[in-house]
């Protein structure tokens, strides 16, 4: 009797701790999938930040292009603008770098709209009119990318920050990203152009 009660004994204690053990997995396999899934939004969203940003670039040439049959002898802020779009499109590097390169780009397409405005001819131009439209709505869905992506961002800091998925991110690896922080081209202050 004593050994059926040892037995007994044994197999509940075996049962409990094979539980406890089949629930810590569990729960760490729920934090790790997480965490997995908070990365892999964040670097889907950096994907759209990168397609429009893509977008822009490849909207800037035509707007040069339409701005030079008007403005030929502005030809260092026109330079600038292509400048800065190289410069911007080249970025391969960390958020922080990418949004350096681009907020030159946004001052530089400021300075090509100031000079646009001394232009009445070039104002009124269809193609110029659309590319800076186009450019317009380009520049939003850039800004509401970037607010999706840092909001991932800060999810992602939350989870490998907060007790306990801060444990599963530790033993994993897992690593914080750096937001997106550009300059809003509608906040800023007007460039002053001057012949």
């Amino acid at each position: 009797m004593m050994e059926i009660l040892a037995q007994s004994v044994g197999l509940v204690v075996f049962l409990v701790v094979g539980g406890l053990v089949l629930l810590l997995v569990l729960i760490v396999a729920g934090l790790y999938n997480g965490l997995v899934r908070s990365r892999n939004a964040c670097d889907e969203s950096w994907a759209d930040i990168d397609t429009e940003l893509r977008r822009r670039y490849n909207l800037i040439p035509n707007l040069v292009e339409s701005v030079k049959g008007y403005a030929a002898h502005e030809k260092d802020t026109l330079e600038r603008v292509v400048q800065a779009r190289n410069t911007a499109m080249a970025n391969t590097g960390s958020p922080e770098s990418q949004a350096r390169d681009e907020n030159m780009l946004i001052g530089a397409l400021r300075q090509l709209f100031a000079l646009a405005e001394s232009y009445p001819d070039l104002k009124a131009n269809q193609n110029f009119l659309q590319l800076q439209e186009e450019l317009s709505n380009t520049e939003n869905r850039i800004q509401r990318s970037r607010r999706f992506y840092n909001a991932n961002v800060r999810d992602l800091s939350n989870r490998i920050q907060v007790f306990p998925s801060n444990i599963v991110a530790n033993i994993f690896s897992f690593t914080r990203k750096e937001y997106f922080e550009i300059e809003d081209a509608a906040v800023r202050e007007p460039v002053k152009v001057q012949f």
